[in-house]
């Protein structure tokens, strides 16, 4: 009789647009690990090596039309095991999520599962907006994309899947779940500060809230997506 280990194995989902440098060391933090039965990075139509990082790696590289959402539909239509682990291309997971994801999956098939977030930036404001997001997901419910979803395969098609839409997919697809389906794993994300650092801690933190609010007010994803940058 095969182990636990043995049987588990997990599709990872990496929607990219112009990341290759990102992409390259998302992919190198996840080589190697045994629960990885493949990676699908799916190309919104790059224009630098993002799918060639991609398949040097490794990766299998699919094609859909532009849009976070619409990406990340893509590659759980082709994905092939039983656990989806959807991750953004300027994040990866930190040492340790193999053995919260192990634990994870082998006791909550019917919950997502979410990681903390940290950003690779030492300032003090970083600080803060992580404080920031662990709040959101303690009191509203609402993990965001950069911090992974991990999510079995009869879940994820129970609740009609990632949206095609160009953004807030994440938002979406938390609201669909509700709190009750949603659990932190227990491991971390290290995401990218490079928009905080370009736009400033304060105002990128608002930006980000208006859009959010824009959403909720029943706004067209693909109209706030012009704003979002």
């Amino acid at each position: 009789m095969r182990t636990l280990q043995e049987r588990i194995r997990i599709s990872v989902v990496i929607p990219v647009l112009d990341a290759a440098g990102e992409l390259a060391r998302t992919l190198t933090a996840l080589a190697g690990s045994e629960l990885i039965g493949e990676i699908i990075v799916v190309d919104g139509g790059s224009g630098d090596a993002s799918a060639a990082v991609g398949r040097e790696a490794g990766a299998r590289v699919i094609k859909a039309p532009r849009g976070r959402g619409t990406q990340l539909a893509a590659g759980a239509a082709v994905a092939t095991h039983d656990w989806l682990w959807f991750v953004h291309a300027d994040c990866r997971p930190l040492p340790g999520w193999e053995d919260a994801a192990r634990a994870f999956v082998a006791a909550a098939r019917d919950k997502a599962g979410y990681f903390a977030l940290t950003l690779d930036d030492t300032a003090p404001a970083a600080r803060r907006l992580e404080r920031i997001v662990a709040w959101r997901c303690r009191a509203l419910a609402l993990p965001y994309g950069d911090q992974g979803l991990l999510i079995h395969r009869g879940l994820y098609d129970a609740v009609g899947g990632y949206a095609a839409i160009p953004l807030m997919e994440d938002v979406d697809m938390a609201r669909r779940l509700g709190r009750a389906r949603l659990q932190p794993i227990g491991a971390t994300m290290l995401a990218s500060a490079r928009r905080y650092r370009r736009d400033g801690y304060i105002r990128r933190p608002l930006h980000n809230l208006v859009c959010l609010s824009l959403y909720f007010a029943g706004v067209p994803p693909g109209r706030i997506a012009k704003l979002y940058g």
